[in-house]
């Protein structure tokens, strides 16, 4: 399972959307990733990489996921870091009544990456969701910036940075 998720994680970061385009990207890059992967059966197929990621808990990944990140990101003292919500298009699904997904990252300006993200609920919007990433995150001696309606006084984000 690590060859997958790395796989797909390298793949992801050069611009994969899909299952396929993620194992044509392993198999282009096969022989750098032979370096450190095992690969005992080559590049996994499009459906193995969608099996796999389909029985993980998405909580739980996202969990685990956001641990390596903090492992991996060393935050300055005093470094921006950015709130900002978004709409993710194509992800409504008409058929089924699906609504289209709506997340709320936290960006690093200096390390360029995002720390985490989560998503908002159905009937619901970024400023409730935004005090749950930044506990999850844990974050200490950095500044914020958002959007002008979230740092507004009584907000939820106003509130959390004051503590209450």
């Amino acid at each position: 399972m690590p060859d997958i998720i790395v796989i797909t994680l390298c793949g992801v970061i050069c611009g994969a959307d899909n299952w396929v385009e993620i194992e044509e990207f392993g198999k282009a890059k096969e022989d750098w990733f032979r370096r450190f992967l095992k690969l005992p059966n080559g590049i996994p197929s499009h459906d193995t990489f969608g099996r796999v990621f389909g029985l993980l808990d998405p909580e739980q990944f996202s969990t685990c996921f956001m641990d390596w990140v903090r492992s991996v990101s060393d935050l300055a003292q005093g470094e921006v870091v950015a709130i900002d919500g978004k709409t993710l298009r194509g992800c409504y699904d008409r058929a089924n009544g699906r609504g289209a997904l709506h997340m709320v990252s936290a960006w690093a300006s200096e390390n360029r990456m995002v720390l985490g993200r989560t998503r908002t609920d159905a009937h619901s919007n970024e400023i409730t969701a935004i005090p749950e990433l930044l506990k999850v995150l844990e974050l200490k001696g950095v500044w914020f910036g958002n959007d002008r309606c979230h740092a507004a006084r009584g907000t939820s984000l106003d509130r959390w940075c004051r503590g209450r």
